[in-house]
């Protein structure tokens, strides 16, 4: 049994150090700068991710109490706004009602005066009608009692004397 694979003579392993070196020596020159520089590459990379994510975390802190600033100012607004909106209802109210008011106190007003003037109307026309009945009444009697000459002279004679004493 006499096989170099499992008894190496001696040169063997002596080419195979020699190999291993020579390969040892060529990727520390020239391989491990490259691996180290991939891995700072890296590392670079990643401690920049992590900034980067630390500092949009901050900015999501920053957003988000900026949001809820904003939040509470556009409840602080509406707020307001339906508070002025509660009062221009009510003095829109309270104008339409000073108004109302106005306008039926105004009515009343001219009903009074058109009540006064159909009034007096009416009592003037009573009046003047009062006053054509009562010449009629009294051309009628003066017509009876002037129809009769003696009647008639007594009547005269008797309106003369009430004039002359007063």
């Amino acid at each position: 049994m006499n096989n170099p694979l499992i008894n190496p003579g001696l040169g063997t392993p002596i080419w195979m150090l020699v190999s291993f070196g020579i390969l040892a020596f060529i990727l520390i020159k020239f391989g491990w700068p490259a691996i180290l520089k991939a891995l700072d590459k890296r590392e670079k990379a990643i401690a920049e991710s992590l900034g980067e994510a630390a500092k949009a975390r901050e900015e999501m802190k920053t957003l988000v109490a900026h949001n809820e600033e904003l939040l509470h100012q556009a409840k602080l607004e509406r707020d307001e706004l339906l508070r002025q909106a509660r009062l221009t209802g009510e003095q829109i109210v309270q104008d339409a009602r000073d108004k109302a008011t106005a306008e039926a106190n105004r009515i009343v007003e001219s009903a009074r005066e058109n009540i006064n003037y159909e009034k007096l109307k009416a009592m003037t026309e009573l009046k003047n009608q009062i006053a054509n009945l009562s010449i009629e009444i009294a051309e009628k009697l003066i017509r009876a009692e002037l129809s009769d000459k003696p009647k008639a002279d007594a009547l005269i004679q008797k309106e003369l004397e009430l004039m002359n004493l007063n």
